[in-house]
């Protein structure tokens, strides 16, 4: 009983995560500007919008966009000038790092940790 080799798996998933610091602290307490900044790279990563909404937290905001292929998130704490972003996303013709680097410079982050995770399946 052998395994089947595909040149691509049947289920894409392509996550890229990290840590935004030294951003801008305005920007991280917008909920307006941070969906227009949670949209933009959704078209920036071309994935299909299906909806974005903004929660504010004390001083931060947690937005969610959610897109055909999966989601955005940015979370941010401005009292420390940092935001958390998660794109991931099930399309083999999408690009989620493209996407992270948007958010990044639009929230003119001085520095930042990116990670990838593939999460296909072979199977």
């Amino acid at each position: 009983m052998g395994v089947e080799l595909r040149d691509s798996p049947r289920v894409v998933g392509k996550e890229v995560f990290g840590n935004l610091y030294e951003c801008d602290i305005e920007t991280l307490k917008d909920p307006e500007r941070l969906k227009e900044i949670a949209t933009g790279a959704v078209r920036e990563g071309n994935m299909t919008l299906l909806d974005v909404k903004a929660w504010k937290i004390g001083e931060g905001v947690s937005v969610v966009a959610i897109v055909l292929e999966s989601h955005v998130t940015i979370h941010t704490w401005p009292e420390h000038g940092f935001a958390t972003v998660d794109v991931y996303s099930c399309g083999s013709h999408t690009d989620p790092r493209r996407a992270f680097n948007y958010i990044t410079k639009e929230l003119k982050a001085k520095r930042f940790r990116i990670n990838e995770a593939d999460r296909s399946s072979e199977f």
